[in-house]
């Protein structure tokens, strides 16, 4: 592998590493305002990490290399490897006093959104703790958009073209400039963080509490100010805010690009969007409808906690208004399955995403329609658009290692002492992103702060590789990718 490509790789890393050093002094000034001492910890982590990244894009400056699909890959690597290194060292030096795998498993929790905590009271933490949380989770969900948007469908790793599927535009290209599209996708992900966070402070939360909660409910992130979460509020509106906003989220950008520039309503009958509200409206109605039957509660209170609780599961947004595993193994088990789904492609929502499985249905029936009528010629599309059989294999190896993944996942946490329960919602929550899992330690009235270091570490992994989309890391492993 040549020395331009790893002089290009870090250039860019130490470029995009110079806007998270630049974004520490935001909490730097939160902790100075009010007196804490944690201010100096993130003011020099700042210039620290800014000199060295700096440094760096001065010595690795050069022309632009070619994009190739090794290059991509490498790429996305390095720069989530830098994220997770740079997002720790606040939470490794601040007066929380944290070990290196929970500060490691704290910034890699934010950077792809999973939203999972080792941190307990949160209520007390002081403010530029709490706001670098939220940023990190804000930051990488661009960062997720950006990778699904512009990487991955050259990388052809399963994810589908999203400039022609996920837009139904059968054009050569959705966007003849790419700056436009960066610029027009910039201006939503703002204009629906601002509006979260207006409709929060409505609703009746702090100023403070509105902007952290809007950062992590539009990345699907649901790093909280609160121990209890959304639970701390006990508001109904608010619950719908949320559940508006987290589903908005859930939906792809480049789909809400195309509404808003070209004002194109036929865009939103792409097949993975009517999936995802599909299945959304259809679990949690069931899940309220029973919630409202096994317990003393309202219909109209129990849809909302149903509606709130599985779409942050479904749009891996993570928040809990209550511990919905008390509802009984109904909701439990629904819960459950819902930490595998997710949202949609090109969106901040991890799992294994709604296209994916509107392609396997489309497979499915195809090969069904062939046991029928062997002579047949069944094409699977998605839209309009044919499904390339690259594409459908891409989509298979992925679901194949991506349950593998989860299952050895299992197995390490059940080896270093966790229950059943623990370890199989651990491993799946970590791999889709999600946050909490099921039972009493991981569960949405629990936490992660009680994990051993190597779990965390396990977990830490778990949460890169589902963020990655598995291919993206698990081909490093391929010896031939590393030769000329």
């Amino acid at each position: 592998m040549n020395a331009t490509l790893f002089r290009s790789v870090l250039h860019i890393s130490a470029l995009c590493g110079l806007y998270l050093s630049a974004a520490m002094f935001v909490p730097a000034m939160a902790d100075l305002y009010v007196g804490h001492p944690d201010w100096q910890v993130f003011a020099m982590s700042g210039i620290l990490c800014g000199g060295i990244f700096t440094l760096a894009a001065v010595a690795t400056s050069g022309p632009p290399p070619v994009f190739t699909r090794r290059f991509g890959f490498l790429l996305v690597n390095v720069m989530w490897t830098t994220f997770t290194i740079v997002g720790a060292i606040p939470f490794y030096l601040s007066s929380y006093d944290l070990t290196l795998a929970q500060a490691v498993f704290e910034s890699v929790s934010g950077i792809t959104t999973t939203g999972g905590t080792v941190l307990v009271g949160l209520d007390n933490l002081p403010p530029g703790l709490l706001l670098w949380r939220s940023l990190i989770v804000w930051l990488g969900g661009i960062g997720i958009v950006g990778l699904g948007l512009f990487i991955l469908p050259d990388l052809r790793v399963g994810g589908l073209s999203f400039f022609k599927l996920e837009s139904s535009d059968t054009s050569e290209k959705t966007f003849s400039r790419l700056a436009s599209f960066t610029r027009a996708f910039m201006a939503i992900y703002f204009g629906i963080t601002l509006a979260c966070a207006i409709g929060y402070a409505w609703a009746g939360m702090s100023v403070f509490d509105a902007v952290n909660h809007a950062f992590t409910t539009v990345a699907t992130g649901g790093y909280s100010t609160h121990d209890a979460s959304f639970g701390y509020f006990q508001s109904l509106p608010l619950l719908w805010v949320a559940t508006f906003f987290m589903t908005i989220s859930s939906l792809p950008f480049s789909v809400m690009i195309l509404l808003a520039l070209r004002k194109r309503i036929s865009v939103l009958r792409d097949p993975q969007i009517l999936a995802f509200l599909g299945y959304l409206t259809v679990l949690s109605t069931l899940v309220g409808i029973h919630h409202h039957l096994t317990s003393d509660v309202e219909i109209g209170q129990a849809l909302t906690h149903a509606f709130f609780n599985i779409s942050s599961l479904l749009s891996t947004t993570g928040f809990a208004s209550q511990d919905y595993t008390l509802w009984g193994p109904f909701a439990v088990t629904v819960a459950f399955f819902a930490t595998f789904i997710g949202g949609c492609t090109g969106s901040t929502a991890g799992g294994i995403k709604a296209y994916r499985f509107v392609v396997l249905y489309g497979v499915v029936r195809a090969g069904l329609q062939r046991l029928i009528y062997p002579s047949s010629i069944a094409i699977v599309r998605y839209g309009r658009q044919t499904v390339e059989p690259e594409v459908q294999r891409s989509i298979f190896l992925f679901l194949a290692l991506y349950m593998l993944l989860w299952a050895l996942g299992a197995i390490a946490l059940g080896a270093l002492g966790y229950d059943v329960a623990t370890a199989l919602s651990g491993s799946i929550t970590s791999l889709s992103n999600v946050g909490p899992g099921i039972g009493t330690i991981i569960g949405p009235a629990g936490n992660f702060s009680t994990i051993s270091d190597p779990a965390l570490n396990v977990m830490s992994a778990l949460m890169l590789l589902g963020r990655l989309e598995v291919l993206t890391v698990l081909v490093l492993l391929v010896p031939v990718f590393w030769r000329d």
